[in-house]
């Protein structure tokens, strides 16, 4: 069960970082950002409001990190609404139909 809780955080997260600027970035540099991104924005799984440290993660994390990790099943497991939700809580402009990964945004 922990295992799957681990895998909806990271899910959750991942998408609600999908509208974030940035430039290209190494694979590597990638994974720490994603990492640090999971990290921050734990609770967002459960509904709870993003955190000042969840959001300065939001507004940090490169788009490509994230959206290059969307797959069609992970898209699946999206409520796009929320992240975009969040997305925009945190102070980040989301365009409408803007494509990250398998997804794009109402």
């Amino acid at each position: 069960m922990q295992g799957k809780n681990k895998a909806r955080v990271m899910l959750v997260v991942l998408v609600v970082a999908m509208i974030l600027n940035g430039r290209s970035a190494a694979a590597a540099q990638c994974r720490v950002e994603r990492r640090m991104l999971v990290n921050a924005c734990k609770s967002l799984v459960f509904r709870i409001g993003p955190s000042a440290k969840c959001c300065e993660r939001l507004r940090a994390t490169r788009t490509q990190c994230v959206c290059s990790v969307i797959t069609p099943t992970v898209a699946k497991l999206i409520d796009v609404n929320y992240a975009v939700k969040v997305v925009r809580q945190c102070g980040r402009y989301v365009p409408r139909h803007f494509k990250c990964g398998s997804i794009t945004t109402p």
